[in-house]
């Protein structure tokens, strides 16, 4: 029987600020038996969406980012906060809550119109997420869908992402 992955995710009140419940996914990393778990639910969602390569987002969509495209046998490309890599990089700026944010993709990764999976550890008021879907674009890259560990409904960020592409989240907190 797979284990239930909410058993491994810790809930932290008040961070990082007051009134904030911050579910963190580090005891679950750290756990063999869940990790596990999370990498072959995504080795799932792979199979059936069938990307040329996974996309994680800074920072730790590198982490659930490269452990799936290791255990798939595909490429892992970085999407960065600026200044980040090298060569020439494509960018896209983006709105958060207070203020903006930039996310870059070296300009050549995508540039064969590679099939892309976006793998993030969490999906929240889904900014990033659909900045990253945008970048994928401006690389040249076709976007096959997302993939999550954990998504906090409530702040609605499913409703930020394009249209038409599947939105895979494994634990989904209401």
């Amino acid at each position: 029987m797979a284990p239930d992955l909410r058993e491994f995710v810790r809930d932290v009140p008040d961070f990082p600020k007051p009134g904030i419940l911050f579910r963190d996914l580090t005891p679950l990393m750290r756990n063999p038996e869940g990790w596990q778990e999370v990498v072959r639910q995504l080795s799932a969602v792979c199979e059936r969406l069938q990307p040329d390569l996974i996309v994680g987002i800074e920072s730790r969509g590198f982490i659930v980012g490269t452990a799936l495209a290791t255990a798939m046998r595909l490429g892992f490309v970085p999407v960065r906060k600026p200044g980040k890599l090298p060569g020439q990089v494509t960018g896209v700026d983006y709105a958060l809550e207070y203020g903006s944010d930039r996310l870059e993709i070296q300009s050549d990764a995508l540039a064969d119109g590679s099939k892309v999976l976006i793998i993030d550890d969490l999906l929240a008021t889904g900014g990033t997420a659909a900045a990253c879907a945008e970048l994928v674009a401006a690389a040249g890259g076709e976007l096959c869908g997302f993939g999550f560990v954990a998504e906090l409904a409530a702040l609605e960020g499913r409703r930020k992402l394009p249209d038409g592409h599947p939105v895979e989240s494994l634990i989904i907190y209401s």
